[in-house]
């Protein structure tokens, strides 16, 4: 029979999401996980490895890590996360539409450096 681990290291944690002890301390230092001490040992549990999915689903969809604390801590809130749902796909939305807007910047941009080497290409027998 498997037995359900409860408590995972440092390394373990490290391993499993691809981050450096060093990050996880970080995560810690910014109250983003509550690993448990015992001495100088850190010892993760479940609810950390959840934190840490999203602290790193977050990151990669351009959240700022002050709006991943503040989705992470509407888990509390006692209302079947709701309000965490709510919040999360609002500020989803937000990126989508800042990141839309980079993305028309960055086409415009794209198209003008076009412009700029047919341009210069067109230039070379003209010296």
């Amino acid at each position: 029979m498997l037995q359900h681990k409860t408590h995972y290291s440092i390394g373990e944690m490290g391993d499993e999401f691809s981050v450096t002890a060093r990050a996880l301390r970080f995560y810690e230092d910014e109250s983003l996980i509550h690993p448990e001490r015992r001495g100088t040992q850190r010892l993760y549990t479940d609810r950390d490895r959840a934190r840490l999915a999203w602290i790193l689903r977050g990151k990669r969809v351009g959240l700022s890590l002050t709006d991943i604390k503040e989705l992470l801590d509407l888990y509390d809130l006692g209302d079947g996360r709701e309000t965490q749902r709510l919040k999360t796909i609002e500020r989803c939305r937000s990126q989508v539409e800042r990141l839309e807007r980079q993305r028309v910047d960055i086409d415009a941009t794209i198209a003008e450096l076009n412009e700029f080497i047919a341009l210069i290409a067109g230039d070379k027998g003209e010296e």
